[in-house]
């Protein structure tokens, strides 16, 4: 057993952990409050400019022919898969529990489904990292990073995205990429986050629904969804002046707010995942602490013992 005064050393590690894990557990729990708000405050506007976009995917609002790049669906080049192009979004920092983890966990197990991992060519994948840690698996495992960012604050805006958005689209639109997926983070609740990997382009009407459906936790039950769908098939849009500017526009617009969408969900969820591991960080300090100190008492009561019995074995001799 360690002696009275390694154990104090200890204990005073310990509580000075405590003390750094609480403060992080603090912040973010402030963080996460601001990042849920975001990430709730924006999904109205989603599911709204998903009735849009669902109106024009369907060719209600004009013809294929004349329809924006990024609302045709390309064919694969091969039997297997084409050129596709995955965003993936981490976080910079660790301490937040398996969120990373969950994330890449599931970019790789995509990568396997596409045949891209190892030696398979079905599918060419390459990739634009968000965040160090996602970025340092990929490199890892000798994926293509097309772009990697790492600056983004943690109030993110719209405009700090355009970077990524404009590269995506872009790239897209240049043939480059048969195909744009996203992997992120659900946020469903402060102790439960879904990773996903969603579709981006080409804008369809299924991805998008998809989509709306998950942030949303789908409709509350089959009457309001038939609902829904009935106000979603009746909607018609008349276009005032030049059409094909006004969906060039609004195609873009739309796809810059669905990654802004999942920029927000996986923040909520990168803070409230750290938030959850900072307490339970804290929780076990604290019974280690509790621990440490029953085992300081219990040494400090087996010093006091030794010592009288020497004394009193002293005393025992001179007389």
């Amino acid at each position: 057993m360690p002696n009275s005064k390694e154990i104090k050393n200890r204990i005073k590690s310990v509580r000075s952990t405590k003390k750094i894990t609480k403060a992080m557990e603090l912040v973010a729990a402030s963080k996460m409050k601001r990042a849920v708000s975001s990430a709730l405050s924006s999904r109205l506007y989603a599911e709204y400019s998903w009735e849009v976009l669902t109106s024009i995917a369907n060719g209600k609002n004009g013809s294929e022919e004349g329809a924006h790049p990024l609302f045709i669906d390309r064919e694969m080049k091969n039997g297997k898969g084409g050129n596709i192009l995955l965003i993936l979004i981490t976080s910079n920092r660790g301490l937040c529990g398996a969120y990373n983890a969950q994330v890449i966990k599931k970019a790789i197990s995509f990568l396997k489904e596409a045949g891209n991992f190892g030696n398979g060519d079905s599918s060419k994948i390459d990739i634009i990292s968000i965040g160090k840690k996602g970025d340092l698996a990929m490199r890892r495992l000798g994926k293509k990073i097309l772009a990697s960012f790492f600056d983004f604050p943690s109030n993110i805006s719209i405009s700090d995205i355009i970077p990524v958005s404009e590269m995506a689209m872009n790239e897209y639109n240049l043939m480059h990429y048969d195909k744009v997926l996203v992997a992120y983070t659900d946020f469903v609740s402060a102790l439960s986050q879904k990773p996903n990997i969603k579709e981006l382009l080409p804008i369809s009407k299924t991805s998008l629904k998809e989509l709306i459906d998950n942030l949303e936790g789908g409709f509350k039950n089959k009457e309001q969804e038939k609902t829904k769908e009935k106000s979603i098939k009746n909607t018609e849009y008349l276009f005032e002046g030049n059409k094909e500017e006004l969906m060039k526009s609004l195609a873009e617009k739309i796809t810059r707010m669905q990654i802004y969408q999942m920029f927000l969900e996986s923040n909520a969820s990168e803070q409230s995942s750290r938030m959850v591991a900072m307490k339970n960080a804290s929780e076990a300090a604290g019974e280690m602490i509790e621990d440490l100190t029953l085992m300081f008492n219990k040494a400090r009561q087996s010093g006091i013992t030794r010592e009288i019995s020497e004394i009193s074995a002293g005393m025992a001799s001179v007389n």
